[in-house]
């Protein structure tokens, strides 16, 4: 048989029973020497001290600590670490690439529920769902069964803003709809575009001709406020706004203005500051609809992000190359 490497886990312990149920975590262990009962918090703990010395994987996840040079001293072995979870950014430092340790991400698998909410979120809203029920809230007499005109999905324009891993799941989520889907995305030429099965789109035409602008780019200096005062006013009246890649991609500000005029609707799975301040005037806006940061893998779906990282393991244990392994080179255009 052969031998198992050594590994430790590295992320808030409560959500390793959620990413790893019995069955994953058994065949987590059969290909890792691991214990689930030793969880890092702090890789500078004395109790660590031994397991990390030896450790030549880490499974990370929601929660773990930054992999900084001290960390790395600290787990002189380390080739790989398995990351149970979307983006890398918010702990795996330079260090790790420097020291060539291969660094495997779930965010492919995370990818899906955000999809699917944003899927979920472009149909309600094109029924307008959420002011009928605003309605209903307030009054009993709203005819049933009466045809409602300027409402429906048929023919909706959709934008997607990045062609990330959830924008180009969202668009093969919309392809058994009747909508029209088109893409913006700086890194994306019009044959990668063609292969996507949508036209691509300089952003500003995007905002003007579509119904519904969904956000899937990372956060960038170049991304940072991409949608603001201007852009907002670029979108046409009745259009919906949705975001459910990162608030600051958002100038919230110009937001909460252009909504309060209710030309526009937003759906906003994030915003920034992330929580919003209690006086938020977003949660008060009869046309902001606004989720705590959810739309990502919760409950059960924690178990796919768990089989992704179990599946990496069994490639790693045997010598395979890694399926989702981050290149840092394109941790710039990452999530």
């Amino acid at each position: 048989m052969t031998q198992r490497p050594p590994a430790v886990f590295a992320l808030a312990a409560e959500n390793v029973p959620h990413l790893f149920p019995p069955g994953l975590l058994a065949r987590l262990r059969a290909s890792l020497d691991i214990d689930p009962a030793l969880v890092a918090h702090d890789f500078g703990e004395p109790r660590l001290r031994e397991a990390l010395a030896r450790a030549e994987v880490l499974v990370t996840g929601w929660g773990c600590p930054r992999l900084d040079a001290a960390a790395l001293d600290a787990t002189p072995k380390l080739r790989a670490v398995l990351h149970a979870a979307g983006s890398v950014k918010g702990f795996a430092t330079a260090e790790v690439w420097r020291r060539g340790i291969v660094v495997s991400s779930a965010a492919a698998a995370n990818a899906l529920p955000v999809a699917e909410y944003t899927l979920a979120m472009i149909l309600l809203t094109g029924k307008d769902v959420f002011a009928f029920r605003r309605l209903l809230r307030t009054r009993r007499d709203v005819p049933y069964g009466d045809v409602v005109p300027g409402i429906g999905n048929h023919g909706r324009r959709v934008g997607v803003v990045g062609a990330s891993r959830v924008g180009r799941r969202l668009i093969e989520l919309l392809r058994p709809y009747d909508l029209a889907v088109a893409l913006t995305d700086p890194h994306v030429d019009a044959a990668e575009a063609a292969r996507l099965g949508v036209p691509l789109l300089p952003l500003d035409e995007l905002l003007r001709t579509c119904d519904v602008v969904t956000l899937h780019a990372p956060e960038t200096p170049e991304t940072r406020r991409l949608i603001g005062a201007r852009e907002l006013a670029l979108m046409p009246t009745g259009a919906v706004l949705v975001n459910t890649a990162r608030g600051a991609l958002v100038d919230h500000d110009a937001l909460v203005e252009e909504l309060s005029t209710g030309r526009l609707t937003a759906v906003l799975d994030v915003t920034d500051p992330e929580p919003l301040p209690a006086d938020s005037p977003l949660f008060d806006l009869p046309n902001a609809f606004v989720t705590p940061h959810l739309a990502g893998s919760q409950g059960n779906e924690l178990a796919r992000l768990g089989r992704t990282v179990v599946e990496e393991a069994g490639r790693l244990a045997a010598g395979d190359r890694l399926l989702h392994a981050v290149d840092p080179a394109a941790l710039d255009r990452l999530a």
